[in-house]
């Protein structure tokens, strides 16, 4: 190999470590300009991942490994962004709210953002205590014995009772949507108004005054009774929750029970005493009539009486 030769060979070598060479730094200059990163991914299930790249772009990057987003999901950042210094993907589930608002932009609905918020402004629950009334009931009584010439006659008069509500109310935007009884605890028991159907009364007149005349009973008239006295106790009733058979709460000093010569609202003079017929009894027939007293005590302490009774009204 003459000179010449020796000397082409080294000029091609000189020529092929510097391609070489080129070829490098421009793999380096390309490397470094590309920027090569890894990037951590978290779906929206919780599940992280972590991938190399390139690319700068969201969407791009999670195309690349096969990574959609669903319409009820929400990427942060954006799809259209780049990503950002803490090389991070965040895939989350979006609110009702912000489904809701997408559906309703993609129909064509014309409406505003306020107006669609409305409708999931917060909740407020208060627990709220209230008064209410409690309406008495009317019980009718038929002592007519079979009359046709009938009339009412009120007995008692009704009252309404009390009772106190607690509830549990929802409100939205200041507006009522949900009221929840939770309890209820009576105050005031209502009384029952209580009609008696009765005979009619006919009024006659006789020697220059009147006198009416009810079931068989002349207003006025006075006989001897044999009366006794009772209680509301089980012995005297065989109850104890002092109920009349007339409807009424049996009271000293008012109620006496009969038989049903007399009807239940007569009131009757008993030893110069006024009360009114409101009970009846299985023993109390015929000529007898029995006081109500507070205990038994007092209506042993009675006994036995024969008193004048008369016809009041």
């Amino acid at each position: 190999m003459n000179k010449k030769d020796k000397a082409s060979i080294s000029i091609m070598k000189i020529i092929g470590v510097s391609l070489i060479i080129i070829f490098l730094l421009g793999i380096t200059v390309r490397a470094t300009e590309l920027s090569i990163r890894t990037v951590d991914i978290t779906l929206s299930n919780g599940y992280k991942m972590s991938v190399v790249t390139t690319k700068t772009n969201v969407y791009e990057i999670l195309e690349d490994n096969n990574i959609f987003i669903e319409d009820d999901e929400r990427v942060t950042p954006n799809l259209d962004d780049d990503i950002t210094e803490d090389n991070k993907i965040t895939i989350t589930n979006k609110s009702v709210q912000e489904v809701q608002i997408a559906k309703i932009s993609e129909s064509g609905i014309e409406t505003t953002l306020d107006e669609i918020l409305k409708g999931y402004s917060p909740i407020i629950e208060k627990i709220v205590v209230e008064e209410e009334t409690i309406p008495y009931e009317t019980i009718t009584k038929d002592a007519s014995q079979g009359a046709t010439d009938t009339k009412n006659r009120v007995i008692q008069q009704g009252e309404d009772g009390l009772k106190e509500v607690t509830y549990k109310i929802k409100y939205q935007n200041n507006e009522e949507i949900e009221k929840i009884v939770l309890s209820e605890e009576i105050i005031k028991e209502p009384v029952n108004r209580i009609v008696q159907v009765q005979k009619n009364i006919v009024t006659t007149s006789r020697n220059g005054y009147e006198r009416t005349q009810t079931t068989g009973n002349k207003v006025g008239e006075t006989r001897i009774f044999k009366v006794t006295a009772y209680c509301s106790c089980a012995k005297c009733c065989g109850k104890t929750n002092g109920i009349t058979a007339s409807g009424t709460k049996a009271t000293a000093g008012r109620t006496v029970a009969t038989s049903s010569q007399f009807s239940f609202g007569t009131q009757l003079d008993i030893g110069g005493y006024t009360y009114t017929v409101e009970d009846r009894g299985g023993a109390i027939k015929g000529n007898r009539i029995d006081v109500y007293m507070n205990s038994h005590a007092e209506a042993l302490a009675w006994g036995v009486r024969y008193l004048p009774v008369t016809v009041v009204e």
